[in-house]
């Protein structure tokens, strides 16, 4: 409708707009920041509902002590008991991570819990004969997956991750529906699962809706204003982050020191907004030409650290020969812009045992080709003597 609102499929081609697209639609197109962000506040949103859910479970065993019978109140107290055991270990299990498998778990967990609850007491009440308050309150039960659709709208997740998450939950229902397992018409089923449907839609729209303003705080957080790229402080944790997956999955990383040359004489002759220019021009340069899982980060001035994961040494220099071989910007005077880069590499740096060891690894042969001349690439250990040179 022209001037309306958007319907909700016209919503969801916007959330799956190009931007958005490798966002939106699949977890593991996902930045590690993003992603160690969005772990934690899964985790820590399945925590509550986890504990809510424990305290609000066996409050409705006095509302079926005093509408149903026994032993049917009963059979369904000692699986709330259970249930709420359940989800009060789920609270005090999972501690807060940063890890996206973990957090997948826990989502899981959440899910089958009621899951299986709703599998033992949707027939338990389905087939006894019930009228007036007891048919409405075991009515009630089948109402059970509805609620599971819909919170799916507090979590943070892709298209992929909310189809994963639903597509059970309808396949439960299109089972009772083909079995006829409660005794209900099929137009009946049909219409349920229509709704069923339809919550599903609106709660995955609203789960993309959270991860693009999720990423977008994490982007405003983590990027340096003039050039895009990381901040230092972002860039460290990335760095610390990335070392440890490859030093805990024997992985190569590489890391690439770059440092503008002759910056300073940039600045003085044309002034501080061209050095501005060409350090967004860099910048650019590097982002659009190296992979999507490497990291460009602004380590303070002219000076930029790429960070490449599942890479060695001879994959870095390649890489950076490419990203160097056409220059980023002209000087006023036509002047190429030219950089100077030492890389090292993990685990070929032996002497590297951590991050900051691999920077300062990759920062030494950096200064050496800018001894050298400049507008060149080093990716050979520098020596205490030529250092101190």
């Amino acid at each position: 409708m022209s001037g309306g609102r958007p319907t909700l499929i016209e919503g969801l081609k916007q959330q799956l707009g190009s931007p958005n697209r490798d966002l939106l639609l699949m977890p593991w197109r996902h930045h590690a920041l993003l992603e160690h962000q969005r772990a934690r506040l899964i985790i820590s949103r399945v925590r509550l509902v986890a504990f809510l859910f424990a305290l609000l479970t066996p409050l409705w065993i006095l509302v079926d002590l005093v509408f149903l019978p026994w032993p049917v109140w009963g059979e369904l107290a000692l699986a709330r008991l259970l249930t709420s055991a359940a989800f009060l270990a789920m609270a005090l299990r999972f501690r807060p991570s940063e890890s996206m498998p973990r957090a997948w778990v826990a989502l899981a967990l959440l899910f089958a819990i009621p899951t299986v609850f709703f599998l033992y007491s949707h027939p338990l009440l389905a087939f006894r004969d019930m009228a007036g308050l007891e048919a409405a309150i075991a009515a009630g039960y089948a109402f059970l997956p509805f609620v599971m659709i819909a919170g799916l709208a507090i979590f943070p997740l892709t298209v992929t991750e909310a189809v994963a998450y639903a597509a059970p939950v309808l396949a439960g229902q299109a089972v009772a529906a083909a079995l006829q397992l409660d005794g209900m018409e099929w137009t009946t089923h049909a219409g349920a699962f229509w709704l069923l449907l339809l919550i599903a839609s609106v709660a995955a729209l609203a789960s993309m809706s959270q991860l693009q303003f999720l990423a977008a705080l994490v982007r405003e957080s983590s990027r340096d204003a003039l050039t895009g790229c990381y901040t230092r402080r972002s860039g460290e944790s990335l760095l610390e982050r990335e070392m440890a997956r490859s030093q805990r999955q024997s992985r190569p990383l590489a890391v690439a020191f770059v440092d503008l040359d002759n910056f300073k004489a940039l600045n003085d002759r044309f002034g501080h907004e061209q050095g501005d220019r060409a350090l967004r021009a860099v910048a650019t340069a590097l982002t659009e030409r190296l992979r999507g899982i490497d990291s460009v980060i602004r380590w303070g001035g002219e000076e930029f650290l790429v960070l490449m994961p599942e890479t060695d040494r001879a994959g870095a220099r390649e890489a950076m020969e490419r990203v160097l071989r056409e220059p980023a910007c002209y000087t006023p005077d036509g002047d190429p812009l030219t950089a100077s880069t030492g890389i090292a590499s993990y685990p070929e740096e032996t002497l590297a045992t951590g991050a900051e060891a691999l920077v300062h690894e990759a920062d030494l042969r950096m200064y050496r080709a800018k001894k050298e001349g400049g507008d060149r690439i080093i990716d050979t250990r520098v020596t205490a003597q030529e250092n101190a040179g």
